[in-house]
């Protein structure tokens, strides 16, 4: 019998994607993916990248990866049970595991912004990102925030 471990912490092997040759674009684009149309989460995400680049003047691969380096967090709290009460115990994040939060968080704040296509919002949300503010800096802010008001808990380890 197989140990669920050693099937669930093999590491994917994440390939680039066609126009940037870039992982990171790749991981966003997977994330934005429903129901299996990856050609329509491409366009998406192509569309911001372009906006991004006419807004800023800059290369978007750069706004994209300060966007992720904002919001990635270093710690977040794990819920550990000790003896009938259960405690949020702060954990340092591993870089992947960050990077993976980060893109969640970027694409949950795009998905509630108000209005108009998926591709304006998430460049909007991206360049907010990537000058420090937007909801995805308010969530990391939040966690960062949480992990330190519960790190008396830091010994349930």
């Amino acid at each position: 019998m197989l140990h669920r471990s050693s099937v669930t912490n093999r590491k994917r092997n994440i390939e680039s994607d066609p126009i940037y040759r870039n992982r990171l674009v790749n991981m966003l684009v997977d994330r934005i993916l429903k129901n299996g149309k990856k050609s329509l989460a491409y366009q998406i995400l192509y569309r911001a990248m372009k906006r991004i680049r006419q807004k800023t003047n800059r290369n978007p691969l750069s706004v994209l990866r300060q966007a992720v380096r904002g919001v990635t967090p270093d710690v977040v709290t794990k819920s550990k049970r000790v003896g009938g009460s259960t405690y949020r115990v702060p954990v340092e994040v591993v870089p992947a595991e960050g990077k993976a939060l980060a893109i969640r968080w970027l694409l949950m704040a795009c998905r509630k912004r108000s209005g108009r296509s998926m591709a304006l919002r998430s460049s909007d949300e991206l360049m907010d990102a990537a000058r420090n503010s937007g909801n995805a800096i308010r969530k990391k802010e939040e966690t960062h925030k949480i992990a330190e008001a519960n790190k008396a808990f830091a010994h349930f380890r």
